[in-house]
């Protein structure tokens, strides 16, 4: 009870325990991101290869080697991929290890890519800014969860292509329930936004295949911007969807222009959405209200 009057009572206190907190979950979200993508392939795989009915021989011995090698989040212990050295609690130390470790393995020295600090510190600095917007309440917990949720399917999503259901579905289906008590939103608005979400971007990606035969973007986009909708209502898709293309163009000249990205090369709009979302979540009404201003509207 003590924790949690400090928390009530103190800013500061609070915004520093988030940051530290977050820097831990961050270090859990490179675990997701590295590992979600490889499991997803292995479910496929398997489910590919129950659909092509093997011999119940080749069955057997995937059977027994997945139970002998299992992989999740949990399981195995985190290991540096060149010499399979275990990571040990002190080496797994949130940036601290990283700089400790001067960025290599302890084992065979082999460098320790710099995405690691790296996410771990934008968490930390992403879930600060909800602490500050928020304080401390029930909205500012939910809103650093769906903060990790958009960390996480961004990056999956650059890397892969991919948005796992296991996180779209889950968070569509949370920020739902959450609303059925009018955390961000009323229900009416949560069911509406998660329905019209899909259909509007589902309606986009069909028109475009009909009229250039070709597929503008992924499923997993129609259910990121319906989970989008679940949490913050119909009413924050229309800015959501013209912020994520502001977004995604600065973000796409930015890549062709400093990195020389092939802009014949696509690049997944999943990002784009969530960081819309994301800014949406923290600061819809003002960006709403700035519009109206801007177009002349009261």
């Amino acid at each position: 009870m003590a924790l949690i009057e400090l928390l009530e009572t103190s800013t500061l206190f609070f915004i520093s325990f988030v940051a530290i907190f977050s820097l831990m979950v961050g270090s859990f979200l490179n675990v997701v991101i590295h590992r979600l993508p490889v499991m997803m392939q292995t479910a496929w795989r398997e489910q590919c290869t129950e659909f092509l009915a093997n011999e119940s021989v080749t069955t057997d011995t995937t059977t027994k080697e997945q139970e002998k090698d299992k992989y999740n989040l949990v399981v195995p212990r985190s290991a540096c991929p060149k010499c399979g050295h275990q990571i040990t609690a002190l080496e797994n130390i949130p940036v601290l290890s990283y700089l400790w470790l001067k960025g290599r393995c302890s084992s065979c020295k082999t460098p320790i890519s710099k995405r690691y600090p790296v996410i771990e510190i934008m968490t930390a600095l992403l879930s600060v800014l909800v602490a500050w917007q928020f304080g401390f309440s029930w909205q500012c917990l939910a809103a650093l969860c769906l903060t990790w949720a958009l960390i996480a399917l961004s990056v999956i999503d650059f890397d892969h292509k991919l948005l796992p259901d296991d996180i779209t579905l889950s968070f569509l289906w949370i920020g739902i329930l959450l609303n059925l008590f009018g955390l961000f939103t009323d229900s009416i608005s949560s069911i509406t936004g998660a329905i019209a979400g899909y259909l509007s971007l589902w309606s986009v990606y069909w028109a475009f295949k009909l009229l250039t035969g070709k597929e503008g973007m992924g499923y997993g986009d129609f259910k990121l911007l319906a989970m989008l909708g679940a949490w913050m209502g119909w009413q924050a898709l229309p800015g959501i969807v013209l912020l994520s293309s502001f977004v995604g163009a600065m973000i796409g000249i930015g890549l062709i222009v400093f990195r020389g990205r092939d802009k014949n090369i696509p690049i997944p709009f999943g990002p784009y959405l969530a960081i819309a979302g994301w800014i949406y979540l923290l600061w819809g009404g003002q960006i709403t209200q700035l519009y109206f201003s801007i177009a002349g509207i009261r």
